[in-house]
């Protein structure tokens, strides 16, 4: 394009900008919303212009990128002075107020697409834009008066366009409704999750992703008033809109519940005008805190999820699908339901901009003066073990902006003790970690920490147990008594430079995930590394087993090994502690057969179809962002041809595996792992190689006592209610350890697991291990039927079969769920290096 030419247009632009003439998305991308779906590129050009444009309503802002490094961006809409007036720190307790203005608008955040393939929720973001920003609605222009809308386009761009460009391959010229076509099954895994598989959704607390720690960085920066959260359903359902299903939290306010009503009274109005289909009240719960409507409610926000009809078997024909009734769902509908909810919502805000505000500031004032809740402290106990996990549950707590630290006062105190579940007396150390109550974050505070969360009705729509102590394994307790945090907590780093080269060895304690990740540079530097498989003690010092050893003796030919190793160390901020000597004062001496070698192993992951593509993603997740350790993904369908020699351990994670029921494939699997190879079966695959011939059983049961012969009578409006006796709602468990096994060194005698399906197995009789095992407990918080209460004891969960110079791990509990549940990465770490070593 010639300079001449391209001066023109720009004359153009111009030239239609200061007429007041701004395109619509129809205009910029020349084809109606609705019609096909738009690329992430291209909504992010018609921000970008629509900025241009109208700089004095609309400011952009990258905020992060996602992990195939495509820009995370909100648009700022408002009038130009309440762009720039961010007040809601002030009235959160969070900033000091410097401007003396108290003229705040209401922020209204408007999130897009959380779930890659829930895609018509972006082009209404397009058409939202455009209402708010284009100088000639005098309707919008009026309620940005008093509100500052954000609207995030697309939250997880990685999903959407995978997606998007799936469904633009495979569809021809002709585009076909029938639910039959292809365009309406996506293969795995699907665009709902982002590039590692995780649901994003799911991730607003715990923010393991790289889109959720830069959005919750911004989002913590700015704290709404109303936070609407944008998805997709089944095709059958038309469209949920607020107020939420029962069971809310206890914590929510009577007004975040009432404007649930205001909000839902104004899109019915709309909805009604237009005839469409929609209902309220029902499935979408107000619970789990790491979603997109109940995080904000728990920070001071009135938090919605809007659910429309469509997801990933809308399809591409105009987005169009018939559904059982017969209806023809199209993209176009799908995208102007959500494009009129959101106005909605912003109308709504607008009409109630000052009750927003003070309501939002009550409950700060409230949050920082009594507190929420009846716990007005939680104590984390110091124990030089737990460092590791006591330090990323600060990090966690950082990350949503909680106050914590050491105790100004040591003394006795009475309170909840987490692993008991009595209330016990306890005294508080200078190194205790203190969580108080009463700061801004009260309500987040206590919906985190408390022990057991208050159901008041047992179908909810995810798990209801994750209380902090029991994820990340620490010894803790609650108290009614107010316990100050004054002092920050001491992060000096760790400094092993200081030290001189060992001349013998250094000793590693094996207590957490930074050791992994120390231990996982240190084997694939070639370095030679030994675990003693009992406790010792030497110079004074005590070690538990799986102490790490990098002695001389092993490694006198890798250059600048000290260097190295302490470099290392110190990145990590792992303490070494140097030996002079391989003789111990107590335990096996360092070249007792004893202590074994720690070797580099070639790990495989199955994959794709048949697998659940969360579980498989956390574990893909763990070793190449956690612990940066090569691993290999294979396609489960290529179970048969899979030459297993190639590989030392192979995870199978939650799924089904149809290889295994191949007899020859069975074969080459026994006769590989008789040889030493070793298979960690997660979930559904240890269901089904319990099936097998290895030594492990599914506990099958009749756990009803008695017989009731009313039983069959039940009633048809209480279907949904039917299957509650025998579920479990993300149940915690504590599970007794066997510690001196290699799966649970780096434990206490107990271990904390999160129990989401009904599956417990039978004791290994001969041949293997019970290392993780139900007695007669009762779970330590979450929701399980009375039915299979009687289920979950005398049972195992965690084992280790041996079969010849190989192991199979059990692993019947996702250790690693949604990479939030800390404790578990241990135990996982445990099974890839450290079993049959």
């Amino acid at each position: 394009m010639s300079r001449r030419i391209g001066a023109l247009i720009v004359l153009l632009v111009l030239a239609q900008f200061s007429s007041g003439q701004l395109r619509s998305p129809e205009e910029f991308l020349g084809y109606k919303i609705g019609t096909k779906f738009t690329p992430h590129w291209k909504i992010v050009d018609y921000f970008k212009y629509v900025a241009t444009a109208v700089p004095g309503t609309v400011k952009l802002e990258q905020y992060g990128q996602s992990y195939e490094s495509r820009p995370l961006m909100v648009a700022y809409v408002s009038t130009d002075a309440n762009i720039s007036n961010n007040h809601n720190l002030y009235l959160a307790k969070q900033a000091n107020d410097v401007s003396g203005n108290y003229d705040y608008p209401a922020i209204v955040w408007l999130s897009y697409n959380v779930h890659g393939n829930e895609a018509s929720s972006s082009e209404a973001s397009m058409l939202t834009l455009f209402d708010l920003a284009d100088p000639k609605n005098s309707q919008t222009k009026q309620w940005l008066k008093n509100t500052l809308v954000v609207i995030d386009p697309c939250i997880n761009p990685d999903g959407r366009d995978r997606h998007v460009n799936w469904l633009n391959n495979i569809v021809g010229k002709n585009f076909n409704p029938s639910i039959d076509a292809r365009e309406h099954a996506e293969p795995w895994p699907g665009g709902r999750t982002n590039h590692y598989n995780f649901d994003l959704n799911r991730d607003w607390a715990w923010q393991t992703q790289m889109e959720s720690q830069s959005r919750m960085a911004l989002y913590n920066s700015w704290l709404p008033q109303v936070h609407v959260d944008f998805h997709e359903m089944g095709i059958d359902a038309p469209y949920f809109f607020a107020p939420a299903a029962q069971p809310f939290h206890e914590v929510i306010t009577k007004w975040q519940k009432d404007f649930q009503t205001l909000l839902g009274k104004n899109h019915a109005r709309y909805f009604d005008e237009k005839g469409w289909l929609y209902f309220t009240r029902e499935n979408y719960d107000l619970l789990y805190p790491s979603y997109g409507d109940t995080y904000p409610t728990y920070n001071g926000a009135i938090g919605v999820t809007y659910e429309q009809a469509g997801g990933g078997g809308g399809g591409r024909a105009s987005g169009s699908v018939i559904n059982s009734l017969g209806d023809t769902l199209t993209l176009y509908d799908r995208s102007i339901h959500h494009h009129t909810t959101s106005l909605s919502t912003i109308e709504v805000a607008s009409q109630n901009a000052q009750k927003l505000l003070s309501e939002f500031k009550k409950f700060y004032d409230e949050a920082t003066t009594t507190g929420v809740g009846n716990y007005k402290s939680y104590v984390i106990k110091h124990n030089p073990d737990d460092a590791a996990r006591i330090q990323s549950l600060l990090e966690l707590l950082d990350k949503n902006k909680i106050r914590y630290g050491t105790s100004k006062n040591s003394g006795s105190y009475k309170g909840f003790n987490y692993d008991s579940r009595k209330e016990e007396s306890f005294s508080i150390t200078t190194n205790d970690i203190v969580i108080s109550a009463i700061q801004p974050k009260s309500a987040m505070v206590k919906v985190l920490f408390e022990p057991n969360t208050l159901l008041v009705d047992t179908i909810a729509y995810d798990i209801t147990a994750w209380s902090l102590p029991y994820v990340y394994g620490l010894k803790t307790y609650a108290s009614t008594q107010r316990i100050d945090a004054g002092n920050i907590v001491n992060t000096t780093p760790i400094k092993n430079n200081s030290l001189q080269d060992a001349s013998y060895g250094y000793v590693i304690r094996w207590n957490g995930m930074q050791t992994v990740k120390l231990v996982s540079q240190l084997l694939q530097k070639g370095i030679k590394l030994r675990y003693n498989e009992r406790a010792f003690e030497i110079n004074g010092q005590s070690f538990n087993r799986g102490a790490i050893l990098v002695l001389k003796t092993s490694n006198q030919y890798v250059v600048n090994l000290w260097k190295t190793v302490r470099d290392l160390a110190d990145h990590f901020a792992v303490p070494l502690t140097p030996v002079t000597s391989g003789m111990v004062d107590k335990g096996y001496d360092f070249g007792s057969m004893n202590v074994h070698p720690v070797k580099i192993r070639k790990i495989a992951l199955l994959t794709g179809e048949g697998v659940s593509p969360g579980v498989a993603g956390e574990v893909w997740f763990y070793f190449d962002r956690i612990i940066d350790y090569p691993i290999t993904l294979i396609n489960a369908k290529e179970g048969p041809g899979i030459n297993w020699n190639k590989y030392d351990v192979v995870i199978l994670p939650d799924g089904y595996y149809s290889f295994l029921n191949d007899k020859n494939t069975m074969e080459q699997v026994r006769k590989w792992i008789d040889n030493g190879g070793h298979i960690i079966a997660m979930g559904g695959a240890v269901a089904q190689l319990s099936k097998l011939d290895l030594g492990l059983k599914l506990k099958n049961e009749d756990t009803v006592s008695g017989k009731d012969i009313y039983a069959p009578l039940r009633k048809f409006e209480e279907r949904d209610r039917a299957s509650i006796p025998s579920s479990v709602s993300g149940a915690i468990f504590r599970v007794e350890l066997d510690n001196t096994n290699p799966l649970a060194f780096g434990y206490p005698d107990y271990y904390y697991t999160l129990k989401i399906d009904n599956n417990v197995y039978e004791f290994i009789k001969e041949g293997g291990w019970n290392v993780g095992v139900l007695k007669r407990d009762r779970p330590m918080a979450g929701f399980v039927g009375s039915k299979i209460r009687n289920r979950f004891q005398d049972g195992l969960l965690f084992g280790v079969q041996e079969i010849g110079d190989g192991t199979v791990t059990y692993l019947a509990d996702d250790v690693l769920f949604r990479s939030f549940w800390e404790n578990g990465k241990l135990m996982f770490a445990n099974a890839v290096f450290l079993v049959g070593q």
